[in-house]
């Protein structure tokens, strides 16, 4: 999307999952078990970072509360949605890891992140489909058809 629209682009995950020599999946739950559900760390590195490169402009921030912490900065909101299973199976594939065991760290992690992040911001993070502008089941669409449906709909 960032690079069709020749934006900047900025994801908070991975600065959260850059605190740890893991990879993807594995990085975030080891991130979360060691100061993931400090409320500092997430005020000032995650969303401070966040809300700084939002104002500087002319980007696409891809994060889990970004339509939340982005609310009132943000010139479009974007839910995609993707039912666990298919999440799974995109996790499988890209950290070559069996569907089993990325189900079972999807579920661990996202118990962990719900439950912080309504102790943490007060929501359930699901809520912020009702913040969005558009909401999208990227379930049966790749990356490029995802993007191509976002932008034709922004048109």
């Amino acid at each position: 999307m960032a690079k069709k629209l020749k934006l900047k682009y900025f994801s908070p995950g991975e600065i959260f999952k850059g605190c740890s020599k893991k990879k993807e999946s594995k990085a975030a739950l080891e991130v979360w078990e060691k100061f993931g559900k400090d409320k500092k760390f997430h005020k000032k590195i995650i969303d401070g970072v966040q809300i700084k490169k939002a104002k500087e402009g002319n980007i696409v921030a891809d994060g889990k509360l970004s339509i939340f912490i982005l609310r009132n900065l943000a010139t479009y909101k974007i839910w995609i949605n993707a039912p666990l299973k298919v999440r799974a199976a995109r996790t499988a594939k890209r950290d070559k890891i069996q569907f089993k065991e990325a189900l079972r760290e999807i579920r661990k992690r996202q118990k962990i992140e719900r439950t912080s992040w309504k102790k943490m911001y007060g929501f359930d993070y699901f809520d912020q489909r009702k913040l969005a502008d558009m909401v999208i089941d990227s379930s049966k669409l790749t990356v490029n058809q995802t993007v191509n449906k976002i932008l034709k709909c922004m048109r």
